[in-house]
């Protein structure tokens, strides 16, 4: 299959390829699929997530655990159910991204990841009560800047 993504172009993909978001995203329900695109150079800590049902819209994402090492999201048992698991760490954590000139200024989410079963692709935006976690670090205040990519 093909798709027109905002970044790259038009990509090919396979279907086990979609990660399905039977919510939506916070501010965008109507938005149930979606591809993970890493961007060239980044070593897969800087993505996009882009949407199948309109090109133009793709968020920039981030490993969170590239920018702080001991970031520990938990979510809550009914959280986990509708994923599929029971524990969080059975997810994978991506955090999204505004970007801002000059790059430093940009922030990441981190109170609302995007919280995806490897295993079914079924993914979630969800918000975490626990952590201390906020939904705009800035990136420059994450040692070196931002880990191994920039927003």
């Amino acid at each position: 299959m093909n798709v027109q993504t905002k970044y790259f172009g038009r990509v090919e993909y396979d279907r086990e390829d979609v990660l399905s978001f039977p919510s939506g995203l916070f501010g965008f329900e109507e938005e149930k699929s979606f591809l993970l695109l890493p961007f060239h150079g980044s070593g897969g800590d800087l993505l996009c997530l882009q949407s199948l049902q309109t090109p133009s819209l793709a968020f920039v994402a981030m490993n969170p655990f590239s920018l702080d090492p001991a970031y520990a999201p938990a979510l809550s048992e009914e959280e986990l159910r509708q994923l599929g698991v029971k524990t969080s760490g059975e997810l994978g954590y991506y955090a999204l991204c505004v970007v801002r000139d000059p790059i430093g200024e940009s922030t990441v989410n981190l109170k609302c990841p995007v919280a995806v079963n490897p295993a079914t692709r079924r993914a979630a935006q969800v918000i975490l009560e626990t952590g201390g976690y906020q939904m705009r670090h800035r990136l420059a205040g994450f040692q070196n800047g931002g880990g191994g990519g920039s927003c």
